[in-house]
């Protein structure tokens, strides 16, 4: 799920002329790209009733992988060549570990209150970066990621529905999200954004399919629709944010994302008749105004 997130970079390094800018499409690329990724979260709801979570995280990403592969037909096999394979493999690792929990949080609790976890990871980017990038952390990035803190107490309340567990699972999936957003900023500076989706699929597919010797569930016809198509959203969904990124700053479009939980507690109502509590509401209000607080401060007026 979270190679969606990592794409907010800069445009690739290659031949590449940038698209005109154009917020009104930007914002629409954006709002399609979250109702994309949540309608994925239905299927791997639907999906984890009866296959367990390393087929899914698998299926996935091999789903992804084979789409993505045509990018070698345009670009050439030189879209493989890197300086930083360390890194790129770094950035898969915490990815992947952050789509395992973020999966396992989608088949455990509702899944609005799930697709939160994925949309507080910006929040606790400013501390992640500060510790291995040694960037500046203000009194803004640290309220910044208090309240966002708050906000998912309030999503999960761990005291008063025993969901200790997934809210240890929800809120490591988002510092490893963290963590892989600040691995992409690193290696946005040599590498081209196709470079690195690309290197995340096909990493995190060869590592996901390790589990299989011993996890592989055999998927009827109804379980591979369900996987294959939340794999096929995913990345129509990566590319749709990638796309929005590049006719709009993200510092304008960004929060348009947050749309997804909105699409997601709508889904969740329809099909399952889950309605979030007022507190629920209330930390996804507050996770919202801590990202809006991780925004530049200053946005250029003459864009």
């Amino acid at each position: 799920m979270y190679a969606l997130l990592l794409l907010k970079t800069t445009p690739p390094r290659m031949h590449y002329q940038a698209p005109r800018q154009s917020l009104l499409r930007g914002l629409a690329l954006l709002t399609l790209s979250a109702l994309l990724f949540s309608a994925m979260g239905v299927l791997i709801r639907l999906a984890s009733h009866t296959v367990n979570n390393e087929t899914i995280v698998f299926m996935r990403n091999t789903t992804g992988s084979i789409l993505l592969l045509p990018l070698l037909t345009v670009h050439g096999t030189g879209l493989l060549k890197t300086t930083v394979p360390w890194k790129h493999a770094w950035r898969a690792v915490v990815g992947l570990a952050a789509m395992y929990g973020f999966f396992y949080a989608i088949a455990h609790i509702p899944l609005s209150s799930a697709m939160v976890f994925t949309y507080s990871s910006p929040v606790f980017i400013p501390l992640v970066a500060w510790l291995f990038l040694k960037e500046t952390i203000t009194p803004r990035m640290m309220i910044a990621a208090t309240l966002g803190m708050a906000g998912v107490l309030m999503v999960c309340k761990p005291e008063l529905t025993g969901n200790g567990w997934i809210l240890m699972v929800g809120i490591s999936s988002s510092l490893l999200a963290s963590m892989a957003f600040v691995t992409v900023r690193s290696l946005s500076a040599t590498e081209p954004t196709t470079r690195i989706v690309l290197f995340f699929s096909l990493i995190s597919a060869a590592i996901s399919a390790v589990p299989m010797l011993w996890a592989w569930h055999p998927l009827n016809s109804h379980e591979c629709m369900l996987v294959v198509g939340a794999g096929v959203l995913a990345t129509l969904s990566q590319l749709a944010m990638s796309k929005a990124y590049a006719l709009a700053p993200a510092g304008k479009i960004g929060p348009a994302a947050y749309m997804a939980i909105v699409f997601a507690g709508l889904w969740a109502w329809i099909l399952w008749g889950e309605v979030p509590d007022q507190l629920a509401v209330i930390g996804t209000v507050v996770i919202f105004m801590a990202t809006l607080l991780c925004l530049p401060q200053r946005q250029s007026s003459a864009e």
